[in-house]
């Protein structure tokens, strides 16, 4: 059995109104060391295999067609 860890971020040249927000609650309160704040998802995935080609494959199609909106997101994943 492999686990499958996706990290998903928005693209640098996307807009991330969410990150802008939580910058400014935290600059609001005290923490004005903070600089840009980028807003992302993370995903741990059990798969039921241990062929770490198939596993790969497979986790990159589950990022392409549902995981990820990859017009304004990107990927990464990491299997162990």
């Amino acid at each position: 059995m492999l686990k499958a860890t996706v990290y998903v971020t928005v693209k640098e040249n996307v807009l991330d109104p969410q990150g802008n927000a939580v910058q400014g609650a935290l600059h609001s309160m005290g923490f004005n060391e903070v600089g840009k704040v980028r807003i992302g998802k993370y995903m741990e995935m059990q798969l039921d295999t241990t062929d770490r080609k198939v596993a790969e494959e497979r986790v990159k199609a589950m990022c392409e067609k549902l995981l990820a909106n990859t017009v304004i997101e990107d990927y990464r994943y990491e299997l162990s």
